[in-house]
């Protein structure tokens, strides 16, 4: 990094207000970032900005003790299964100190050198195909985690507001607010756009030239190479090159795919146009028709300059308060009102079905209690939604336990006719089984 005392304001960016100075408590400002690497000097250093606008001397801050301690405590929490190489979390875990040891060796040596992703293929929600699941190996997942501790301050500092995805104290209901609001400031013509495979298709060149924009220090810049460069492997096909696209299941992946979309933010807040983007997946809602047609040919002329290609079925201008509406971050909005799209219910039918399967021979209550979770988690999500979904769920999950029941009584079929007497919705309450429906009122009184 450059001497801090010689910091200047970088020039602003096209569409980009300058950032007023800030007062108060900086590490409260900053309470996200890992404390280990980002010292308040370095706070300050980021918020005035650097003369120049890059940083360098960063690559001691990935392998500093502390900050690979703190990331491989993180990728542990999370868990997940073993890359190409063979080494589960719990083996890495019996052997953490040596771990940061061999981490911290390689990387000060350069001798670091990321594995290829495991790619496996999983069903894809509502459909016959298949979806590519990438799984980097554990001491990967290490490293692009500390990685991603010294890098995304510098990024998310200056990351347009409108941009909701995979950033720190932002989240899916912070964007579905933004749509509520412009909807009902008038921006009902929506340019409901999809970026057709984004994350498979970003180019590797372009998008190190948006890291570098910040970024000097080289050692960090191979690294972020490395990793995209690093391939995948498939059990039949063995090791493929990656030639675009960051690695799949990456932990670095979600920043530099947001990096790569962020001029794209700022050229649209510059034209006036209320963009919502939750990484590759955005609307655009406009006041006319017009204007819609004015912001898609935007975004076409930015994907086409970047190497990007929008889904040709998937885009579209719609009105919002006429019949067909369109689809949001698991919501489908439509005339003043917005429900679960076809896919979320789809989703959580499915994993219904998944617990309340006929032979199912656990007692009702713990099977209740099973599901209880995936009921309330839902709710949480979709509360906003009409109430008949949550009727309609409820004599779902209803069914289900009904059908299960029955075969324990040597039945036939669905639950149906006098199971309904035998097995009331009261029945049910009392095996503590959560109601949407219960849930629902009770969310609107305390509202």
């Amino acid at each position: 990094m450059k001497d801090a005392s010689r910091q200047e304001t970088p020039p602003p960016v096209a569409g980009r207000e300058p950032e007023p100075p800030q007062g108060g408590d900086i590490r409260a400002r900053w309470a996200w970032v890992e404390a280990s690497v980002w010292t308040p000097r370095m706070l300050k250093a980021l918020e005035r900005g650097l003369g120049g606008g890059k940083w360098f001397r960063l690559i001691d801050k990935v392998w500093s003790e502390k900050n690979l301690q703190s990331a491989l405590k993180q990728v542990l929490s999370n868990g997940g299964s073993a890359g190409i190489d063979g080494r589960s979390v719990a083996a890495i875990k019996g052997q953490s100190e040596e771990e940061i040891a061999i981490l911290q060796r390689q990387l000060r040596a350069e001798s670091y050198k990321p594995k290829a992703v495991k790619r496996v293929w999983i069903p894809k929600q509502g459909s016959a195909e298949k979806r590519p699941l990438g799984v980097p190996t554990v001491r990967d997942r290490i490293v692009q985690t500390a990685l991603r501790k010294v890098i995304e301050p510098i990024f998310e500092r200056d990351f347009a507001p409108q941009s909701y995805g995979f950033r720190p104290g932002r989240g899916c209901k912070d964007a579905l607010r933004r749509v509520d609001q412009l909807l009902k400031e008038g921006g009902v013509w929506v340019v409901d756009a999809d970026i057709q495979g984004y994350f498979d298709t970003i180019p590797h060149g372009p998008l190190m030239q948006g890291v570098r924009r910040k970024i000097a220090d080289g050692r960090v810049l191979r690294l972020i190479e490395g990793y995209l460069k690093a391939g995948v492997m498939e059990s039949v096909k063995g090791w493929q090159p990656t030639e675009n696209g960051t690695p799949q299941g990456a932990v670095i992946s979600p920043l530099l795919a947001n990096i790569y979309l962020d001029p794209l933010d700022w050229e649209m807040a510059a034209a006036g146009l209320e963009m919502v983007r939750y990484a590759d997946d955005f609307v655009v809602l406009c006041h006319s028709e017009q204007q819609a047609r004015q912001a898609l040919e935007k975004i076409q002329e930015f994907a086409q300059a970047n190497g990007l290609r929008l889904h040709p079925q998937k885009t579209r201008i719609v009105h919002a308060m006429e019949p067909g509406g369109f689809d949001f971050l698991g919501y489908h909005f439509e005339r003043g009102r917005k429900w679960p799209r076809k896919k979320s219910m789809a989703k959580l039918k499915e994993a219904i079905r998944a617990k309340t399967r006929r032979t199912e021979g656990r007692h009702l209550k713990a099977i209740c209690e099973d599901l209880n979770g995936v009921l309330r988690g839902w709710l949480e999500y979709f509360k906003h939604s009409k109430s008949h979904v949550f009727a309609t769920i409820d004599a779902y999950t209803r069914g289900r336990l009904r059908s299960i029941l029955r075969k324990r009584r040597r039945g036939q079929g669905r639950g149906r006719g006098r199971d309904h007497q035998r097995w009331s919705n009261a029945f049910f309450h009392a095996q503590g089984l959560f109601s949407l429906m219960a849930g629902y009122r009770a969310t609107l009184q305390s509202s």
